[in-house]
């Protein structure tokens, strides 16, 4: 149990200390592992939507703000954002992780756009997400932190809205 702090909260936190440099050195990005093709079919939110042949996937390695409930800072233009990159019936190639899929029974994955781009890292670097590491699945953990590291110093999306942050 987490007693008074939920899993976000914890995640937030670990962030924060990985982002002013007290975490534990991270892996090495992985670069190996099968990428399969996938059509986009449906949009949930900035980091979760549906493919054709596993539908529901959340990505992997990064959390953007919600747009479902209490919506927060930030939430929907991370989602519009997912929306324009992908937008339905874009194909794209995926790889699950090492945990296959979460508690709520979506598939967790790493996804590539057609011409190459990591949508997980496109999320990060651009200021629509925070990095989120939940053990197994950290192939791309050094990635995700030195992109938020850039996004923030150069304040872009959610890094340039006071309280947005965290």
């Amino acid at each position: 149990m987490l007693g008074p702090f939920g899993l976000r909260q914890l995640a937030a936190l670990l962030n924060v200390l990985a982002l002013a440099g007290c975490a534990a050195p991270a892996r090495e990005p992985v670069e190996s592992g099968a990428r399969t093709s996938a059509r986009v079919t449906k949009h949930t939110d900035g980091d979760t939507l549906w493919l054709s042949g596993i539908g529901k996937v959340r990505l992997i390695g990064m959390d953007t703000p919600e747009v479902y409930g209490e919506v927060e800072c930030f939430g929907r233009e991370a989602s519009a954002f997912v929306e324009r990159t992908v937008p339905l019936g874009t194909e794209v190639r995926y790889r699950l992780g090492v945990e296959e899929r979460d508690r709520y029974g979506r598939a967790l994955a790493y996804v590539w756009l057609g011409d190459g781009r990591f949508l997980n890292r496109l999320l990060v670097a651009r200021g629509y997400a925070q990095p989120l590491t939940i053990p197994p699945n950290v192939d791309y953990e050094d990635l995700f932190m030195r992109a938020a590291r850039r996004a923030r110093d150069a304040r872009r999306g959610l890094w340039d809205r006071p309280g947005c942050s965290g």
